[in-house]
């Protein structure tokens, strides 16, 4: 999708929006499994060398 890298903030303002509970004390990555998981998707955020998934989130970091 981008090539810029998410922050804390937005990726927060998107937990609130999924109705996460305590997403302002889960280290970013966690967060980021989290919100995967609540939009249904698989939490593989940091967790494939080779990931061919596009559009993606969370790429620019992920593949960094």
């Amino acid at each position: 999708m981008s090539s810029k890298k998410i922050t804390k903030k937005e990726l927060t303002t998107k937990a609130v929006e999924l109705n996460l509970k305590g997403a302002a004390k889960l280290r970013k990555p966690e967060l980021i499994h989290a919100i995967q998981i609540a939009e249904g998707n698989n939490d593989c955020f940091a967790r494939i060398t080779d990931c061919a998934v596009s559009p993606c989130l969370y790429r620019a970091e992920c593949q960094a």
